[in-house]
């Protein structure tokens, strides 16, 4: 067996090997890419030229622009997080439903909505969510698991809806437009708000005690002092979620620009709401520079793994090891999607996105699937990530949040139902993918075989030739 028959195998359970360890992604993926890229080098696989390409493709990632876009969403998100815009927004749509049983778990999935499309991070919502909401379903009499698994549930609709940080790290390594990618995924995020609350409306029809209305008299007044409230936390939303994803669709602004303009409304609302401090200024820069450092060190590392890997033809032995599959296209997404909901119980999106991503597009590719779809798909999948127990960040973050008195168990197990129903959105898009490509703005197309190119003889005494294309 040829060197290059075994080394790309041993780079991936080298890899594998580190996660398991726990010793921290970015620094797995250099030492495991400097290791083998050194022995590869003494065997002969490549030379030590080949590793010069290295400081070009980090250079390369520092000057990108598009990567600028994730701290600006970051730090908006940061800053709405403690404005007190969810509260706001979560107590006016909650006095809005909560008339009927289980109207306070709809209101929780309706502003975790609007929130995701405003924050783009997980933490940021379900940290708000389980601080404002969670409270307030235990005094109503909610089931425990029900309470905690919708609240989870809920900021996990952040990844998928734009402006998610997944979609434009997937945009990144996929090659494709961060606005196609949104577009991708309004279809999907839509169908995962409704399949949530289809589900809440299912189980206050069946257990309505374990969803019961707000009590009479913690409900406000009637009528248009109500509707204003609620008028008053989610117009400000809508203008800024039309200011960054909008000018994004129309192609006003890239989503650096726009995410940059995204950071300026989050300030102005938390202006708006009286609670702009330095402090609240320092706290939203403080969780940017550790979010976007950590990016940054996980896409270098991945990019020193990667390099080597390619080097060692290692593209080659994933292209054959999935195109290889048994049923084409469609088990080439199966053995994939499995993979990615089982490897998301140890790793996050980034990492994921980072890692695996780069490794499947081309195969992807070769395959003739459209790479959009694809990643929207793998979008879906890996909101999994979140919430598979005992691993899933957003049952860390609601956990840490929660008082004393929930159970550590009442969250796990309240997750699984609306794990299902992500699992379920995976079974949809594979089956449905009009529910990504329909959003997407098909450009004019032409067909090659209507060109036709004549050459005319140059003119006299002319060296240039005319071309016409018709």
């Amino acid at each position: 067996m040829a060197p290059l028959d075994y080394m790309a195998p041993l780079m991936f359970g080298g890899l594998v090997l580190f996660l398991i360890v726990g010793f921290p992604v970015a620094f797995s993926l250099m030492a495991v890419g400097l290791f083998f890229g050194f022995v590869s080098i003494e065997m002969g696989l490549f030379t030590f030229h080949y590793l010069e390409n290295l400081p070009i493709r980090i250079f390369g990632i520092m000057s990108n622009d598009l990567l600028l876009a994730i701290p600006f969403f970051t730090f908006m998100g940061a800053i709405l997080e403690r404005c007190g815009l969810a509260e706001d927004l979560l107590e006016g749509t909650g006095q809005l439903f909560g008339r009927v049983p289980g109207g306070l778990a709809i209101a929780v999935i309706i502003v975790g909505a609007v929130l995701g499309a405003i924050t783009g991070t997980v933490a940021a919502s379900v940290i708000a969510m389980g601080m404002i909401s969670l409270p307030a379903m235990i005094r109503y009499g909610y089931n425990m698991r029900l309470a905690t698994g919708v609240i989870a549930a809920s900021g996990t609709i952040t990844q998928l809806i734009p402006p998610s940080l997944v979609l434009i790290v997937l945009a990144d390594q996929l090659g494709r437009s961060v606005g196609d990618m949104y577009l991708g995924a309004i279809g999907p995020s839509m169908l995962q708000v409704l399949l949530f609350v289809l589900f809440i409306a299912g189980v206050a029809v069946l257990r309505p005690n374990w969803m019961p209305p707000i009590p009479e008299e913690e409900r406000t007044q009637r009528g248009w002092p109500l509707i204003r409230r609620v008028l008053w936390g989610m117009v400000p939303c809508i203008v800024l979620i039309f200011l960054v994803l909008g000018t994004i669709f129309m192609g006003l602004a890239t989503p650096t620009e726009a995410g940059a303009m995204g950071a300026v409304g989050a300030m102005v609302l938390a202006a708006l709401n009286r609670r702009l401090t330095w402090p609240l200024v320092k706290e939203g820069m403080d969780t940017t520079m550790r979010i976007t450092s950590m990016v940054v060190f996980i896409l270098v590392g991945s990019t020193v793994f990667s390099l080597v890997f390619q080097g060692v033809d290692g593209s080659l032995w994933i292209e054959h090891l999935l195109s290889g599959l048994p049923g084409g296209v469609a088990g080439f997404l199966l053995a994939v999607n499995v993979f990615v909901f089982f490897l998301a119980f140890f790793l996050d999106f980034f990492e994921i996105a980072f890692i695996i991503v780069p490794l499947l597009a081309p195969v992807a590719q070769k395959m003739g699937i459209d790479l959009v779809w694809f990643g929207v798909l793998l979008c879906v999948n890996m909101q999994t990530s979140f919430m598979h127990p005992p691993f899933g960040f957003a049952l860390f973050y609601l956990r840490g949040v929660a008082p004393a008195s929930v159970r550590s168990r009442d969250i796990y197990w309240g997750a699984v139902p609306w794990l299902l129903l992500q699992l379920v959105l995976v079974v949809i898009v594979i089956f449905w993918p009009e529910s990504v490509t329909y959003w997407i703005t098909q450009g004019p197309t032409v067909d090659p075989s209507t060109i036709r190119i004549d050459v005319a003889p140059p003119p006299s005494g002319s060296d240039s030739v005319p071309i016409l294309i018709q």
